[in-house]
Order: C-alpha cells, then sequence, then structure tokens
C-alpha cells in the first residue's frame, strides 16, 4: 500500500551543478514538504548508508524531500531496493500503472540521501537532452545531458517506463552497467566518463502486453545487466480486498467504512480488468483517495465517482457506462 507521488505535489526547479571543468543546467523535481518520521519506518542503513556519500552541495538540492511512506505486506521492498543497489547497483521494477514504483524510488532516493535523475522513456526524448550538446558556434560550449550527469556526479539515474526505451539509448547505457563502468560520448569527441562511485541505476517498466502500447521487450544486454527483478502488484485487486487499503482511505478522508469499503472493492474490481486488458485504465490508491475525499465532502460515492473514477478511466461513453455499471453493483449490494 503506497501514497502516488501527484504531479501537485511536486515544484520543478532548475539549478546549476558545477565543478572545475564542467557546469550542467538541471531540471528536476522536488517534494513539498510533508512531515513524517521515514527513517523509523525502514532499514536500509546496513545497504545504503547516508553518512557515507558526499555530493556537492548543488547536488543536494536532487534529494527527493518528505516523500510519502511507503506500506507493504510484508514485501519489505525498499529494503531490497537498496539491498540490490548496494550488492549490484542497478535492479529493475515490474508492475502496472499505479502501484507505486516511482514512488518507492523516490522514498529509497530520500532514505539513502541520494540525488535523483529522472526520465520517462515513453517520451520522445533526444539524444541530445540525455547524453549532451554543444551550445553556440564552434566547440567552447558543452553542457551535459541527463545521463552524462548522472554518470559524473552519482546518485540514483530512474528509467521510467524503460521498456519504451529506444534502442540506441540502451545500447550506450550498456558499457556503464557491466564491468567497464564507463560511457563513450562520441558526440565529445569520444570523451570516456567513468561511472561515478555511488552512482545507482533503477528501470521500471509495465508488463509487456497488448495494453501497454508501445512496451516491448527488454534487450536481451540490458536484461543481463539487471541483476535483480522485484515485481510490484495492487494490494486490492479482483476478490482480494486489503483492510489496510480500507483503513488508508477511512484515515485520511474520514469516509465511513461502508464507503471506504465501497471504493476499495471497485478499485479492486477495476484493477482486475484493467489487469486482463477488459479496461484501459486501473487506479491507483491515490486516485481511490480522490475520489473518497469527494465523498468526504457530503457527496455521495455514486455522485463524487463521476467526477473522479469514472472520468479518469476513460474518455469513451462506452466505457464510463462500464465502469458506472460496476460502481452501481458494488454500491448497491
Amino acid at each position: 500500500m503506497h501514497e502516488e507521488i501527484s504531479p501537485r505535489t511536486k515544484e520543478t526547479i532548475t539549478s546549476k551543478v558545477v565543478d572545475q571543468k564542467y557546469s550542467v543546467n538541471v531540471t528536476f523535481s522536488k517534494m513539498k514538504r510533508n512531515t513524517h518520521a521515514l527513517s523509523k519506518n525502514y532499514d536500509i542503513k546496513k545497504y545504503l548508508d547516508p553518512t557515507k556519500f558526499t555530493f556537492n552541495p548543488e547536488m543536494m538540492e536532487l534529494i527527493p524531500k518528505d516523500t510519502p511512506p511507503y506500506l507493504d505486506n510484508g514485501e519489505k521492498y525498499v529494503e531490497r531496493i537498496a539491498r540490490a543497489l548496494s550488492f549490484f547497483r542497478q535492479c529493475a521494477l515490474i508492475g502496472p500503472s499505479g502501484t507505486g514504483k516511482t514512488h518507492i524510488v523516490y522514498l529509497v532516493a530520500e532514505l539513502a540521501g541520494l540525488p535523483m535523475w529522472e526520465i520517462n522513456c515513453g517520451l520522445q526524448t533526444s539524444v541530445f537532452d540525455l547524453f549532451g550538446r554543444y551550445i553556440g558556434l564552434g566547440k567552447e560550449n558543452w553542457i551535459d545531458g541527463l545521463i552524462t550527469s548522472w554518470c559524473r556526479y552519482g546518485g540514483i539515474l530512474y528509467l521510467d517506463e524503460a521498456n519504451m526505451m529506444k534502442q540506441d539509448i540502451a545500447t550506450r547505457l550498456n558499457p556503464i552497467l557491466d564491468q567497464r563502468g564507463h560511457m563513450v560520448l562520441t558526440e565529445k569527441d569520444n570523451e570516456i566518463i567513468q561511472r561515478h562511485k555511488d552512482a545507482f541505476l533503477i528501470i521500471s517498466m509495465n508488463p509487456v502486453s497488448s495494453e501497454f502500447a508501445g512496451t516491448k521487450p527488454i534487450n536481451a544486454a540490458m536484461r543481463r545487466r539487471m541483476s535483480v527483478w522485484l515485481n510490484f502488484d495492487y494490494m486490492s485487486v479482483g476478490n482480494k480486498i486489503d483492510e489496510k487499503e480500507v483503513a488508508l482511505v477511512i484515515g485520511k478522508t474520514g469516509v465511513s467504512k461502508k464507503d471506504a469499503e465501497i471504493i476499495i472493492k471497485v478499485g479492486a474490481e477495476l484493477r482486475r480488468q484493467y489487469k486482463s486488458g477488459e479496461l484501459p485504465y486501473g487506479p491507483s490508491i491515490g486516485d481511490l483517495l480522490n475520489w473518497a475525499k469527494l465523498v468526504s465532502d457530503n457527496s455521495t460515492v455514486k455522485i463524487a465517482a463521476e467526477e473522479t473514477i469514472i472520468a479518469l478511466t476513460s474518455d469513451d461513453p462506452e466505457v464510463q457506462s462500464i465502469v458506472r455499471k460496476i460502481i452501481h453493483k458494488i454500491a448497491d449490494a
């Protein structure tokens, strides 16, 4: 169980990372303030001890702040990711959208005190953005790309939707991730950059299937370099209802237990149909909390669903009708 990182909880900040030879403008997401004691909930210090990492002061701004806690059913995902990074320096997370993969990467980065570099591989990001380019005339001014900056300065490189990555980018990552431990900057006279000693990589992806348009199996070379694979799934799906999700909805929104149970049961059924390819979207716990918040403001479960979960699932009136029928059936049971 987890709280999803909503785009509304982020603020985009541009900073400049500088050392004696290079400078790069970095755009990143910095989490707004929430109050909780993360370190008491997780034990990763024996794998990733934040006191042993040293970065330039400018790099400290890249460390996520006040990420909501991630709770699970004893799988200890946070500790297992930390162990994988400590032993192998890279790992892969697999699971459907809304199961908290991105959220947990932010959390691990904050707990370990590691700067975070995030790339969504589903976006049409240019090679220049990722590896770097000269600006202006001549070769006097070089700007590092995101992957190059990570390789130089360290931290966690997070490749979201990695099975939508362009093949040429994946190929260039291979020498960084194996025993060679360096990248070749072909755009800059084949400069060789050694991988920073505290440079870690996490990739995440949806399962390869027809409902995830654009996904494809990760190439064999990169697959071999991912020593640990962690599978994520929803806590409540189909007939399996997790009482911790019900309790979270009640605790966060103050709705009645009856309404919370309806919301989680609906979410579980929508997730089941999403995983089987019958629906185009499966709700995260964050989506269900948004629905519950409207219910807590003296709205009924059915009316609040029209503004949240029904419209969220699809723009198609036929799909919306299917979702509406599921909600009414469960709410009237």
